[in-house]
């Protein structure tokens, strides 16, 4: 059995079988527990199998991706990692500096929040790897370093750029005629619930419950009841009770329609999405945030902080709108200096 240890700054293993002791010492403890897992199979005489990235990459699309609910964008970047030469490298050998070597490529062509998130779908194939179908000793992720995070998007949508993109839809009010004025039902929708938009496109009649609306499943795998305001309840009333999705619509005709209607209003640095981030803003003077984090289904209640920050102006006045305490009587009367 492999024994690690940390010692100081550095951690060291050491394996004994069958009389035979070895040990090494290394920066990490992943490196630690790759070497002791390697050192032990050769051992007792035990090899991987020969596969390549690339063999791993098909198998995950092949036999887990389908049961994710991601699966559709999963597969387009297990696809996109195939082209790249990590793709031909051999997992008996992967090493951290492989991926490093990939992830230094792919920050010359897309932003580092993208390849953080192939780095994440990279974490799971070789954790499958290793785990599982013992292609792999031990996954060589921890060891590299991801891009830093981006700084959160605070893109605020103002009532005069919600008014030019729901006229460059076609739309002015009353029942819905067309695609386009579905989508802007649905972008107005959105700005009143802070729903996503897979959410609002797959919402079903039997999903809206009086006043709200029962999420069956989330992204984050909860259900979860978004309450209605007037304007939401006004909106459902124009769609037609048919059988399938309320707003009538799939992603791809909303996510062209609205990118379309948005260069024609000339809005810049707008998505869909950013209805939910102004929604949020929204009800967040309405509710604390435990009962938002619940209505927006936020399981870790600092990241509704970015919601939170009131203009310090804005708080001077509710301060000075609020009814005299019995401390306030305390203060010394004030006088300008003449």
């Amino acid at each position: 059995m492999a024994s690690i240890r940390k010692r100081g700054t550095k951690w060291r293993a050491e394996v004994y079988r069958d009389g035979t002791r070895e040990s090494g010492t290394f920066l990490t403890k992943a490196q630690a527990v790759a070497w002791a897992m390697q050192r032990e199979a050769e051992l007792v005489g035990e090899r991987l199998p020969d596969h390549t990235v690339k063999d791993a990459l098909r198998r995950f699309a092949r036999d887990v991706s389908p049961l994710h609910k991601g699966a559709k964008w999963e597969l387009v970047r297990l696809t996109m990692l195939e082209r790249d030469a990590l793709a031909s490298a051999r997992l008996p050998s992967l090493s951290a500096s492989d991926v490093a070597a990939w992830r230094d490529r792919r920050l010359q062509a897309v932003s580092g929040a993208s390849v953080r998130r192939e780095m994440n779908l990279l974490s799971s194939v070789f954790r499958k790897c290793a785990r599982e179908w013992r292609w792999l000793r031990a996954s060589p992720m921890p060891d590299v370093d991801k891009p830093p995070s981006p700084a959160s998007r605070k893109r605020r949508i103002p009532q005069d750029e919600i008014d030019r993109i729901t006229l460059a839809l076609g739309y002015n009010g009353g029942v819905p005629e067309t695609i386009s004025h579905r989508v802007a039902l649905a972008f107005l929708f959105a700005i009143e619930t802070a729903m996503r938009s897979g959410e609002i496109l797959g919402m079903r009649w039997r999903d809206v419950v009086g006043k709200k609306v029962i999420l069956p499943m989330t992204k984050n795998g909860d259900v979860r009841e978004v309450p209605l305001t007037p304007y939401a309840l006004e909106i459902l009333s124009l769609l037609p009770r048919e059988d399938g999705p309320v707003f009538g619509l799939i992603g791809e005709q909303r996510d062209a329609l609205f990118r379309k209607a948005r260069d024609k209003a000339k809005v810049a640095n707008l998505h869909f999405h950013d209805s939910r981030a102004e929604a949020i803003w929204r009800l967040s003077r309405d509710f604390d945030p435990m009962e938002l984090a619940r209505v927006i289904g936020h399981r870790d209640l600092r990241s509704l902080l970015i919601y939170y920050q009131t203009d310090a102006d804005e708080l001077a006045d509710r301060l000075g709108s609020r009814r005299a305490t019995p401390e306030s009587r305390l203060r010394p009367k004030l006088r300008a200096v003449s």
